[in-house]
């Protein structure tokens, strides 16, 4: 999968975020260990998504765009 994020430079390093994905925000002393980190963050978020999906019954599919 591909997520857009936004990099932004700030005076700790790099903030990134993810618009498709509420809440998913990280940083990094570089903008490399920026996404990096953002990349563990929309996993970490995906996979609670699908346990929270699972252990509510829901169906799962999948549609392309």
């Amino acid at each position: 999968m591909k997520y857009t994020v936004l990099i932004e430079e700030s005076e700790e390093g790099f903030a990134v975020s993810v618009p498709g994905l509420p809440g998913r925000h990280s940083q990094g002393d570089t903008e490399e260990e920026a996404l990096a980190n953002i990349k563990d963050a929309i996993r970490e978020y995906l996979e609670v998504v699908q346990e929270l999906a699972q252990s509510a019954g829901a169906k799962q599919a999948a549609v392309e765009v």
